[in-house]
């Protein structure tokens, strides 16, 4: 599956460094599916968004996503994709932008006929520049959130409602950040994500691992940052969203929580209703 970070450190710009995979001789060892592009995003001075990814379509490739990334920001979104829909191509890789907004998913949405219908009856399928359900899926949001007067947290309700009803959904976890707030959504109950409070840090230095992607900040030492994840990441106290679970972290690092969706999708997708290409992308 792939895999999301995001790093919320407040109003204070914070240099991290990110390293989004292992060497490739390493991963060629490993007995998981080689990922297909990774991509960071992050608001940095004066809140400007700046988006730095590419696609994996071979292990020479690599470099982008090897090196180590040296980045100053407030908020910061990391994602590792393994491919379900679209090609491999810069357009159809995360992070995403539109509104000034920087979007990432880890899922499957079928039923990309009907959606692309309702962006249509939404004037919003221009929004839509590659082929992938997450980048419709961020478009349907970004919508919704026009519609209801620039309220983020409204319009992720609606959208994420919307498909719910009408559309199949193997797994939609996604992040959404501005230059001031996060948004980190889990839902259903098919993949994980997890956040952690580091809003009173214990002076330990911040390095963060897991398979794929690496973060490391001397920084928040002291400084205060909320952290999602797709998996925990090394021995830090991680808590697990609840399925359906809505979480919102506000320019004071202020964090509020709801179930907002507590019934599973009308549509719920396993994994063995996905084509061969879509069910290889979600392994764990």
């Amino acid at each position: 599956m792939c895999r999301l970070f995001g790093l919320h450190a407040g109003r204070r710009l914070l240099p991290a460094t990110f390293w989004l995979l292992d060497a490739p001789d390493n991963l060629s060892e490993q007995s998981r599916r080689n990922p297909d592009g990774t991509g960071l995003g992050v608001f940095g001075a004066e809140g400007v968004a700046a988006l730095h990814k590419e696609p994996v379509a071979a292990w020479q490739d690599c470099e982008f996503a090897t090196e180590a990334h040296d980045v100053t920001a407030t908020t910061f979104i990391a994602h590792v994709r393994y491919a379900s829909t679209g090609a491999l191509d810069v357009v159809n890789t995360h992070p995403f932008l539109q509104d000034d907004r920087i979007f990432a998913h880890n899922g499957v949405v079928e039923g990309l006929d009907a959606l692309d219908e309702r962006l249509r009856e939404l004037s919003a399928a221009d929004l839509v520049k590659g082929q992938t359900d997450s980048e419709r899926v961020f478009a349907l949001i970004t919508a919704a959130v026009r519609a209801h007067d620039g309220d983020i947290g409204a319009g992720i309700v609606d959208a994420i409602g919307w498909l719910a009803h009408n559309v199949p959904i193997y797994a939609l976890n996604v992040l959404l950040s501005t230059a001031t707030d996060m948004w980190a959504l889990r839902y259903p109950h098919t993949h994980d994500l997890y956040v952690l409070d580091r809003r009173h840090p214990d002076q330990r230095r911040l390095r963060l691992r897991s398979a794929r992607i690496r973060a490391e900040s001397e920084h928040l030492t002291s400084q205060p940052s909320v952290v999602f994840a797709s998996e925990p990441m090394d021995d830090e106290n991680w808590r697990p969203i609840a399925p359906g679970e809505l979480v919102h972290v506000d320019a004071d690092l202020r964090i509020s929580t709801r179930v907002a969706f507590p019934d599973p999708p009308r549509h719920l997708l396993h994994r063995d209703d996905l084509s061969a290409q879509a069910a290889a992308s979600q392994h764990a």
